[in-house]
Order: C-alpha cells, then sequence, then structure tokens
C-alpha cells in the first residue's frame, strides 16, 4: 500500500504562521508619574521699566579753528590722544604777523616823536589845538594798530581751552588755513552724556534727576547716570522726545561715539504677573514656554508665553498665563507635554 506525503502542505502551514502579527504587548501599562515642584502664578509690585538706545557724546565738546590765515608750522596731537586746557594745540608760521607787528611799533614810535614835539609847542601856544589834534588822533590811531597786529600774531597759536580727548584732527601740518576754519574737536569726557529719545507714551514716565542703567556693550560694562534733560518739543519724523543721561567717566573708557543701552526704573509701582526665573523654558527657537498642572488629570502640558522684564528673581510673564494657575518651578526638564506628575511637598 502506497504512503500519502504530507511534508508540502507541513511547510506552508509554518510559514503562514510565520507571517501572522505578533500579539501587541498590553497597553494598559501603569506611567511611571514624575516629581516635580509647583508654584501659582502671582502678582508683584514692580516699577516699569523702560528700554532704549542711545548714543554717547562728551560733556561738552569744542570745534576750534584759527582767527587768522596762513599755513600750518605745527600740530600737537592726534587724534584719540589726551589734551589738557592751555596746552598748545597747533600753531601758524608766524613770519609774516611777525614783520607786520614791526611796522606797526615803528608806526607808533614814528607817531610819538611828532606827538611829543607838537605837545611842546601846543603847551607853548605855539600851534592850534586841531593841529595838536589832529597828531593825537593819529597815535591814537598808530596804538590801535599796533594792538591789532600783536593779537593777530598771538592768534597764529592755537591752544585748548578745555581738557579732554581729541576728537578730530582735520588739517595736517604745511596745509594752509583760513579764517575760523574748524580744524579741531576736542571733548571733555570725564563726564559723558547718552543722547537718546523716547516714545511719546514712554515721556511721562521720566523725570529730571530719575537714575538710569547704561549698558555700554564695546566695553561690556554697565554704569549707573542720571536723567539731566528732557526734550520739550518731539522730533518731526519719529514723534520721538529727546533725553540725556549723565554719566561719570573717571578712567575715561567711555569714549564719544560709542552705543549704549539704556534702562530707566518708573517711579510708578504696578502689579505684574510673575514666575520664579527657573520655571520659564526655551525652545530650540528661543520660544519661552512652562509646564502649567491640569489639577484633575495629575499632568502637565507644554504651554508657551511671554516674558517680560526681570525683577529681582523672578519674570514677568506678559501673555500665556493666568494668576493662581499652577506652574512646574522643579523637575520639568525631564517631562512631556501631558506627563503624568506627582506634586512634591514643600
Amino acid at each position: 500500500m502506497k504512503q500519502t506525503r504530507m511534508y508540502p502542505i507541513f511547510a506552508l502551514l509554518l510559514a503562514f504562521s510565520a507571517c501572522q502579527p505578533k500579539t501587541a504587548p498590553s497597553e494598559n501599562t501603569p506611567e511611571t508619574a514624575l516629581p516635580v515642584v509647583t508654584t501659582r502664578a502671582g502678582n508683584v509690585a514692580a516699577r516699569n521699566e523702560i528700554s532704549i538706545s542711545g548714543n554717547i557724546e562728551g560733556n561738552k565738546t569744542v570745534r576750534l579753528g584759527f582767527m587768522v590765515a596762513g599755513k600750518i608750522n605745527y600740530i600737537a596731537a592726534s587724534e584719540g590722544q589726551l589734551v589738557s586746557k592751555g596746552q598748545l594745540l597747533s600753531s601758524l608760521d608766524p613770519t609774516n604777523y611777525g614783520i607786520a607787528k614791526e611796522m606797526a611799533d615803528v608806526q607808533v614810535n614814528q607817531v610819538q616823536d611828532e606827538y611829543n614835539r607838537l605837545k611842546l609847542m601846543y603847551d607853548r601856544k605855539s600851534i592850534s589845538e586841531s593841529d595838536f589834534s589832529k597828531v593825537n588822533f593819529g597815535l591814537q590811531q598808530a596804538h590801535a594798530q599796533q594792538k591789532l597786529q600783536a593779537k593777530n600774531l598771538a592768534d597764529t597759536k592755537l591752544y585748548a581751552p578745555i581738557s579732554g580727548v581729541m576728537l578730530k584732527k582735520l588739517a595736517e601740518v604745511g596745509e594752509i588755513t583760513g579764517v575760523g576754519t574748524p580744524l579741531f574737536v576736542v571733548s571733555d569726557i570725564r563726564t559723558v552724556k547718552v543722547n537718546a529719545y523716547i516714545p511719546e507714551s514712554e515721556l511721562h514716565r521720566i523725570k529730571l534727576g530719575q537714575q538710569a542703567t547704561v549698558l555700554v556693550s564695546s566695553l561690556n560694562e554697565t554704569f549707573t547716570g542720571k536723567v539731566i534733560e528732557v526734550g520739550s518739543a518731539a522730533d518731526a519724523t519719529s514723534r520721538a522726545f529727546t533725553i540725556k543721561i549723565e554719566l561719570p567717566n573717571p578712567r575715561l573708557l567711555i569714549r564719544p561715539g560709542m552705543i549704549a543701552e539704556v534702562k530707566i526704573l518708573s517711579s510708578q509701582l504696578k502689579n505684574r504677573l510673575a514666575l520664579p526665573a527657573e520655571a520659564v523654558l526655551h525652545d530650540l527657537d528661543n520660544q519661552s514656554y512652562v509646564y502649567v498642572v491640569a489639577a484633575d488629570q495629575n499632568k502637565a502640558f507644554k504651554r508657551k508665553v511671554s516674558v517680560g522684564q526681570l525683577i529681582n528673581n523672578q519674570i514677568e510673564i506678559t501673555s500665556g498665563l493666568a494668576e493662581n494657575e499652577t506652574v512646574v518651578t522643579g523637575g520639568q526638564q525631564k517631562l512631556n507635554d501631558g506627563s503624568l506628575i506627582s506634586i512634591a511637598k514643600n
């Protein structure tokens, strides 16, 4: 009797069973609650902070030039160098003015001799009063011309009227300069000013004498100053008002032209919603967010928020959160949106 061969059928059954999906693990595995520390969002009293940018300028800046024309033969300092009050900054070739002064001296001597001779005659009544008056006026004119030429000669030397730093040097030795042409700019920087613009809506918060914190980025230093000027008229284009903040600069590190970031606290107190700074996290797009606790679910959910100024060790929340909502302040780095949590007791 012939036996039936079952091997092919058995192989097909094995292959079919291998293709069946494996049984999924149970979805009822309990999730582990992550321990966190929480706090309630609340209001804190804080002064409004006004942030503006400005340019630094010297306390007093003067533009200097010669009162006479001529050829420059000496310049004492280069740009950026310190100069002292009364220091000789520059001079002109004095030759022509020296000759003019000598001629004026000769003229004075000549008229003086004539005056002395006629004075004796006048005292003896030998000449009329009108003739003597003419020589008297001539002597006065000669003296005036002598003073003028002496002043012109003295004006060939230019002295610094203040102590400060040479901001600009607009000429070189050998150049011909005219009368009153600005050649040098000197600025007193022992005290400097920050010239800034403030929006019209914030003007009422600024008062004379108000304290300001000034960050000079190029120096990476923060300085304290005070408001010394508040503009009375708005700029026609920007509708902003100018303010000036005075800063002491004893080390002369702050120089005109530097950019400053100014922060001014107003005198008005206002309640602001705030959280401990460690409660606020940032994603890859630098978007601020917090984890808000849903008490009925024992879960924490991610929520985007907008932040404002730093108030002591707390940070202002300007939008995205309501007062008395519970927020995670510890352990939030391990959370995901909707994570199960257990609140640790303080």
